[in-house]
């Protein structure tokens, strides 16, 4: 995508600006991490920004303008921008390297890229990023954060925005490393505003007027430059000033109306028109007010100051003023309001002849044109599934009447498919319905010029269908059925019909998973996540890793897990805009993982990721799993009261999905009640469930049983009766022998060690501790090896004392004593000491340096080396600590015990 230079510049200076010496001032003291200008519209927030950046007297001080707009949400486009703005006034041979060689650019590698290239240039940098407020999605707001987080000391950011941003503001404040400037500082004083009237309205008002019209707009810039343009050719300003009064909404209406009372008939009738774009330039504003001297005019309005912004230095394009432009549309509306779905569809078909589809449906909505709108829709639809735009797409289809979607059987399918991430299983059969009746009344022909990726989705389409009706089956629980459905699309597919044929493997996958038979679950979908591969589909390749680890888990190898997810994290650098809508999806996996292999603290570090990702970065039907995993770790921390508020979280999020539910919430809260004694509480969610009654099950029972289990050993022990206790471990043991027997023959590997567990827990129960011991030794050799920590220490006070006499136990007493005196897994302390100790001195002497202040070239004077050998270093420490950036590299060495 080429970059547009008009965003990059910074704005163009206009005479007779009103001088503002005293937040330039406070501006120019110091270069915090972050400055903010904050306030509503119309306070002049890019003007100052513009002013101080562009009068600095640092002659090593490079300015990095972006101007945002509600594309940047796309958080490619974001990053693309960025980049192109600090390469403009900084070198970024790596940064700049890896957005030429990919077209896809790798967003984390390059944003670790461009920090690292920055921390070797010595002057000060800032980046300003203006009208940040438009960057409303989270995936993009990552960005910012990332860059917020790890940049040099040398960077600064400098946001001017309406809303205050998603960015840890307090914690910056509390570091005095955040300059705020918000309305209250921006409103201009009285000798500002007798300035501005006089210097750049060219007024000459008393100065009773000047005070009266300070005190009616309380400073606020939009409304004085509005009051301004009212006044030229008013005798008698004093009347003028008196008879407005009220708040800015209503002021900015009064005096709009009186800007254009004064311009003539056709350049009314042209602000008027125009004023539903949200960019300008003269072949446009034509398309929809049927002249030929569109530039000329709005070279015009520029020059008389009428709130008209030119976005490049050509005067090419340029856009109105916020505020200037809502009032206009609001008279529009008001006054013409059968003019506006016009002016909306000749906006659409301009920005479809020019290949620009997001804003050609953008205004196909506006114009209210189902018809229309659904056509652009449908023509966007498969580049926007290629690209991974799920958010903006469901919007759109969400967006369309019905029935301008009925007999599309595109958009009917994927109007199915936006009810199925809604949980909404019932929407979905209806809409498939329809979709199928659609397709065999009307099979959809790809236009001679459709792209790939369209004639692709249209020739697949029945096998798409299929798919999705799998996957409904599969929420429900409907194994068989889902099975029926993926057999149906494999048959529809073609050999070479990659995406197809990897859904529909996946859902068999999920189907042998649903039926406990983890074997062919794990071999099924490891070849539907490479057909996914296969057809370039990378989103839902990184997606299938969380699925497929917990498949890895439930066959008894958390270790494999853990490489899979950290395998894919580390691809999904290099494929930003596909793997986001599912990268926190794979940091929580990962942090599960390392939760049960008790790696507590990176865990937690993955848990944060996610949670800064924020929700687009998940699946829906996944977004209940981050609390859940939270709650996992709380309790590993011992705080159980706070793991039992997390799983109420995550079942106030979660939907029925794909995914079979393998782990029920209820039953994870039974064990926590378990954990703390209340076991009450335990016996009521096995009445309510019928666990109590149901002494055998599939696989989907497996964890209520295992749990019920739990609770009859836990009652055993609170209950001196010795007829009930021999009746509950009774029952405890024909329960574990039933499902032992469906384990092993299915290779759930991970029931099989808790099975285990669970005897050698009864047995101990009984008080025979030599068959308690030897059944701990068959758990601990099968579970601790492949990463079971949290599986065995969960189980508190009655596993402490077996591992405490395990010790002593020939085939048991290593694992035990790994579980009893180490946080975390057999040689995971070892092999990070052993990163650490990898590092030459040579390495040790920059690391060292890394922790101050100092800029690159700094070090590398300290260490009479080049700038070029300190990147070498550089690199290699970041290589061996296996971190990004010098923050995280800082960090590690800290952690390590080596600052």
């Amino acid at each position: 995508m080429a970059v547009l230079g008009t965003k990059l510049r910074l704005p163009v200076a206009r005479p007779n600006l009103v001088p503002r010496r005293r937040l330039i001032d406070r501006l120019a003291t110091a270069l915090p991490r972050v400055v903010l200008v904050s306030a509503p519209a119309g306070f002049g927030k890019t003007t100052l920004l513009a002013q101080w950046l562009r009068d600095s007297d640092d002659p090593d001080r490079r300015v990095a303008w972006v101007s945002l707009d509600e594309a940047d949400n796309d958080p490619a486009r974001l990053l693309e921008h960025v980049v192109a703005a600090l390469a403009s006034v900084r070198d970024l041979p790596d940064a700049s390297r890896l957005m030429a060689d990919d077209a896809d650019p790798p967003a984390l590698a390059v944003l670790t890229s461009v920090v690292n290239d920055l921390d070797l240039h010595t002057g000060s940098t800032v980046l300003a990023l203006d009208d940040y407020h438009v960057v409303e999605s989270p995936e993009a707001q990552a960005v910012t954060a990332f860059l917020l987080e790890h940049a040099p000391p040398q960077l600064t950011l400098a946001i001017a925005t309406r809303a205050d941003p998603m960015l840890p503001l307090p914690r910056l404040r509390a570091r005095g490393e955040l300059l705020e400037l918000r309305a209250a500082d921006l409103r201009f004083t009285e000798d500002e505003t007798s300035s501005f009237l006089d210097r750049v309205m060219g007024l000459e008002l008393p100065p009773a007027d000047v005070k009266a019209l300070a005190d009616r707009t309380e400073g606020w810039v939009a409304g004085l430059q509005l009051a301004g343009l009212s006044l030229q050719g008013v005798q008698d300003s004093t009347g003028f000033v008196q008879d407005f009064t009220g708040t800015n909404r209503f002021v900015l209406d009064y005096l709009v109306d009186e800007v254009l009372a004064h311009q003539p008939a056709d350049v009314r009738r042209f602000l008027l028109d125009t004023s539903v774009l949200h960019e300008l330039t003269g072949s446009l504003t034509g398309a929809l007010t049927g002249r030929s001297d569109g530039g000329a005019v709005l070279e015009a309005l520029d020059r008389g100051n009428l709130f008209v912004v030119p976005l490049d230095d050509q005067r090419t394009w340029y856009r109105y003023h916020h505020l200037f432009v809502e009032a206009l549309r609001a008279r529009l509306l008001s006054d013409h309001p059968d003019r506006v779905p016009l002016l909306h569809h000749a906006a659409s078909v301009w920005y479809a002849a020019r290949d620009r589809p997001l804003d050609a449906v953008r205004h196909a909505f506006a114009a209210a044109e189902p018809a229309h709108a659904a056509g652009l829709v449908e023509w966007a639809l498969p580049d926007l599934r290629r690209e991974r735009r799920d958010g903006l797409l469901r919007q759109w289809l969400t967006a369309l009447p019905d029935d301008a979607v009925q007999d599309r059987a595109l958009l009917a399918t994927y109007r199915a498919w936006t009810r199925l991430v809604e949980g909404d299983l019932d929407g979905v059969d209806a809409w498939l319905a329809d979709a199928g009746s659609a397709y065999e009344a009307h099979p959809p022909v790809p236009a001679p010029q459709a792209s790939a990726a369209t004639r692709e989705e249209l020739r697949t389409l029945p096998a798409t269908i299929a798919i999705f009706r799998a996957s409904a089956a599969q929420a429900r629980g409907d194994t068989d059925a889902s099975k029926r459905h993926a057999h149906r699309a494999l048959d529809l597919a073609g050999p070479d019909d990659h995406m197809a044929r990897g859904g529909a493997a996946g859902f068999l996958g999920m189907a042998a998973w649903a039926e406990g038979d983890l074997g062919e679950a794990v071999t099924t979908f490891t070849t539907a996540v490479r057909s996914l591969a296969a057809a370039g589909d990378v989103a839902d390749e990184f997606g299938g890793t969380v699925p497929l680890g917990s498949m890895w888990v439930a066959r008894g190898r958390p270790d494999e897990a853990r490489r899979l997810f950290e395998r894919a994290l580390a691809g999904a650098q290099d494929h930003p805009g596909a793997a986001l809508a599912t990268l926190g999806d794979l940091h929580v996996g990962l942090a599960d993982v390392l939760v049960e292999q008790g790696h507590l603290d990176p865990a937690g570090e993955h848990l944060r990721a996610a949670s800064a990702l924020g929700d687009t970065a998940s699946l829906l039907e996944n977004r209940y799993r981050l609390p859940m995993t939270a709650a996992r770790l709380h309790r590993a921390q011992g705080d159980l009261d706070a793991a039992l508020r997390l799983l109420q979280h995550s079942a106030d999020r979660y939907v029925p999905g794909f995914f079979p539910d393998i782990r029920p919430l209820a039953a994870q809260r039974a064990r926590l009640h378990i954990a703390r004694g209340l076991l009450d509480d335990a016996r009521e969610w096995a009445t309510t469930a019928g666990v109590d009654q149901q002494v055998a099950g599939g696989y989907l029972e497996e964890f209520n049983q295992l749990t019920y289990v739990r609770l009859l050993i836990a009652e055993q022990r609170a209950d001196p009766d010795p007829g009930a206790a021999a009746d509950r471990l009774g029952e405890a043991e024909s329960r574990l022998t039933a499902i032992a027997a469906g384990a092993g023959a299915g290779g759930r590997g991970a029931t099989v060690v808790e099975v285990h567990l669970l005897r050698s827990l009864l047995h101990d129960a009984r008080g025979q501790r030599a068959a308690a011991l030897g059944e701990l030794a068959t758990a601990l050799g099968l579970g601790v090896p492949h990463g079971f920590v949290r599986l065995f220490l969960d189980e508190g006070e009655p596993l402490e004392q077996l591992l405490a006499a395990a010790e002593r136990h020939p085939a048991a007493a290593a694992h035990a004593r790994t579980l009893r005196h180490a946080t975390y897994l057999p040689g995971a302390a070892t092999a990070d000491t052993g990163v650490a100790d990898a590092l030459s001195e040579r390495e040790l002497d920059v690391l060292r340096l890394l922790a101050t202040t100092l800029t690159g070239p700094d070090i590398a004077r300290e260490l009479y080396v080049s700038v070029n050998t300190l990147r070498t270093h550089t690199k290699h420490i970041f290589t061996k600590l296996d971190v990004n950036t010098r923050r995280a590299a800082v960090e590690r060495a800290r952690e390590l015990g080596h600052l």
